[in-house]
């Protein structure tokens, strides 16, 4: 049997016309084409949304695309309810005998009330139908359910108790008022049967149908929906995650939800999906992102005959090796600031979507003016934003129009309030003005279907400003890094305890942690492990099964003491650089677990320069961002020094009077010099003397 190439899910409304902006209890259409979601579409009125499933039905006949269309609200009542109306127990009858009856307008204006009372006097007592705005409007409608006996029927269907729907059919007001949308929607839906090649699942034969329609729950996903409710409104994310839902499955797991219905479903009809929420929330959510393949154990091992490396050379063999380590995930948009982009974000609509004016003022046909006094008739009405005008505006005629407005047909120049007299229906100023003034083309920021931001971006604010515009409310984002943080040795204890004589605060763990919080890492604080090889060992383990990348302070020597180098090398995968940089001693570099590890000295200017200089750029690759280089400015020296070749040097520094000035001891030990910095500067691998006034390179910490 042929699968569906389309996927389209309604969310049908009883309510009156709605707004032109998009807003929430209005109607919904969700639509996934091969694979591919569509933006949601609006209707404001059942009258225009059951024409545009009219054409969406024939333009997918057409293309030989084979569709199935949901609709949210019951497709028959309890068995009995449609033998007592009609004389018959076939349920599409009383689609036929409903469509007879239901008047509907444009603007929403309906009879449902009068239907539902005229099929309550066909029953004995109060009901079935219960609920109504009004308690003295509509007699023959109990305004409350107390007091109805649901004898001859049920009051809620086989399929509404599987799919533990809490909504009855015949609840026509107050919420949820499912009674209300079936007593509108099914006579849409006998129409539209009526079109060839159209089927009703599971009262018909479908098997070879064009297009089928079925009736489906969106509660059946509401966990997924939950999960991506941000700026979205809550009736779009819902079909367009539904309908990404069915399209996702595989075709034998569709076919077995349409073939897993009760026997009661020829009579009573039935909910698509109900007994199969898992599969659908888990299609909802889309494909489990890949993991990216670990790094190979060979990937810190320097080139043959390597001894002191210098700094670029050490950052090219980085750069080189690390790759992202972290999956994917789809965030709600108002979560993805900070986030790392790990798609590019298509435009699904242009921004401005319409062509539209940029100021308050007079809207007309640019080619009809010319120079000197201008005096043009104006039409009845006027274009504002989120309320266009419909008509069209004559060539020699102006309109009212105000900031934001699209251009109503037959406008492509304003003139502003300011520059304007208005009487009598006349709006009078000077030309000439140029064609187009005041007015913004669509798509003249971004066209729909260009790129508005690429894969490995990190977002910010306006990121997700640009997001909205262009039509997206969740995002696909890389997973944060997660950072693991441990200090070693028996001589750090935790700050503001006590500390006994030969032992030193733990000054390395709190610095780390907060620094690699604030590059929009997740941090993972291992606290300290005492010199011992298997807590050491314990504290590895444990940091590998919850870190993408591991941090250690201490230990990373030879000493009799430096557990952190002895366990990495029984791993085969550890490698020490000796870079030539100062300050800085050897930095370790190894795999635990599969996990990188960069052993840090446990001198904390010297951990927290080899942090900023090579595991920075390390850990925005390994977190997709791609290799981060920190911006550096040239800037005239504030001191004198002289420097012997051979190694880079990094000083603690900061800018005063638009000078750089360093800490006035370079002494590895002087913690207090990196609470006085604000920056580093950077001095060249050969012999330099700096003198005041000399340029030197200043970094600034906020770069990293």
């Amino acid at each position: 049997m042929r699968g569906f190439d389309t996927i389209a899910i309604v969310d049908w409304s009883a309510g009156k016309r709605a707004p032109a902006r998009p807003t929430k209890d209005a109607i919904w259409i969700g639509v996934t084409r091969n694979g591919e979601d569509l933006a949601p579409v609006y209707c404001r009125s059942r009258i225009e949304a059951e024409v545009w499933l009219n054409g969406f039905i024939e333009a997918e006949a057409e293309a030989g695309l084979r569709v199935l269309i949901g609709f949210d609200f019951p497709f028959g009542y309890p068995r009995g309810f449609v033998r007592h109306v009609t004389g018959s127990d076939d349920p599409l009858a009383f689609w036929d005998w409903l469509e007879a009856r239901i008047t509907d307008s444009e603007a929403g204006e309906n009879n449902r009330f009068d239907v539902a009372s005229e099929i309550n006097c066909l029953f004995d007592g109060q009901g079935p139908f219960w609920g109504k705005p009004s308690e003295t409007g509509w007699p023959d409608v109990p305004y409350r359910k107390a007091g109805i006996s649901y004898d001859i029927c049920a009051e809620r269907r086989a399929c509404d108790l599987a799919a533990k729907a809490s909504s009855s059919c015949f609840q026509l007001f107050f919420n949820p008022t499912v009674g209300s949308q079936a007593l509108m929607g099914l006579p849409m839906l006998a129409r539209l049967r009526r079109r060839a090649g159209v089927a009703v699942w599971p009262f018909q034969d479908w098997s070879d149908a064009q297009t089928v329609l079925v009736e489906i729950w969106p509660g059946l996903i509401e966990q997924a929906v939950k999960e991506v409710q941000g700026t979205e409104i809550r009736d779009a994310a819902q079909v367009r995650l539904l309908a990404r839902a069915l399209a996702g499955l595989s075709p034998d797991a569709l076919q077995m939800m349409l073939k897993d219905i009760g026997p009661e479903a020829r009579d009573e009809a039935w909910i698509l999906g109900a007994g199969h929420t898992d599969e659908l929330i888990a299609a909802a959510r889309g494909p489990v992102a890949l993991e990216p393949p670990p790094l190979r154990n060979d990937c810190f091992a320097l080139p043959a005959g390597v001894d002191w490396t210098p700094v670029d050379d050490a950052l090219a063999l980085l750069r080189d090796r690390m790759t992202p380590v972290v999956g994917i995930e789809r965030v709600p948009l108002m979560q993805g600031a900070g986030r790392v982009l790990a798609v590019d974000i298509v435009a699904t609509r242009s921004n401005p979507p319409h062509p539209n004016t940029a100021v308050d003022g007079y809207g007309f046909a640019g080619s009809a003016i010319g120079d000197g006094p201008q005096v043009l008739p104006l039409v009845d009405g006027r274009a504002a934003a989120g309320a266009p005008f419909a008509g069209s505006v004559p060539e020699g005629h102006a309109i009212r129009v105000l900031t934001g407005a699209d251009l109503p047909n037959g406008v492509d120049t304003v003139v502003l309030d300011e520059d304007v007299r208005v009487g009598d229906g006349q709006v009078a100023f000077h030309g000439p003005l140029k064609r187009g003034a005041n007015t913004r083309k669509a798509g003249e920021d971004v066209t729909v279907g260009d790129v508005a931001i690429g894969a490995g971006r990190v977002l910010t604010p306006a990121d997700l400003a640009l997001a909205a515009a262009v039509g997206h409310g969740t995002l696909e984002v890389r997973k944060r890094l997660r950072v693991a943080v441990l200090s070693t040795g028996d001589e750090i204890v935790e700050p503001g305890s006590d500390a006994a004589e030969g032992q030193i605060y733990d000054a390395n763990r709190p610095m780390l942690l907060s620094l690699c919080a604030g590059f929009g890492f997740e941090i993972v604080d291992m606290g300290r492990a005492r010199d011992d090889r298997d807590a050491v060992r314990g504290a590895l383990d444990d940091a590998a099964a919850r870190a993408d990348v591991i941090l250690t302070s201490g230990g990373a020597s030879a000493g009799d003491e430096d557990h952190i180098s002895a366990l990495l090398r029984e791993t085969g995968a550890m490698q020490e650089w000796r870079i030539a940089l100062k300050p800085g001693r050897p930095l370790a570099l190894a795999l635990w677990q599969g996990v990188p590890v960069f052993g840090l000295p446990g001198n904390p200017v010297a951990a927290l320069v080899c942090t900023l200089i090579f595991a920075r750029p390390a850990m925005g690759a390994l977190s997709g961002a791609g290799w981060f280089e920190p911006q550096g400015f040239t800037l005239p020296a504030a001191f004198e020094k002289r420097k012997k070749p051979g190694r880079r040097e990094y000083l603690r520094a900061r800018i005063r009077n638009g000078q750089a000035e360093v800490f006035k001891s370079e002494g590895s030990g002087r913690i207090s010099g990196l609470s006085w910095a604000e920056g580093l500067v950077e001095l060249p691998d050969g012999a330099a003397h700096v003198q005041p006034g000399d340029p030197v390179r200043y970094i600034p910490f906020s770069s990293f």
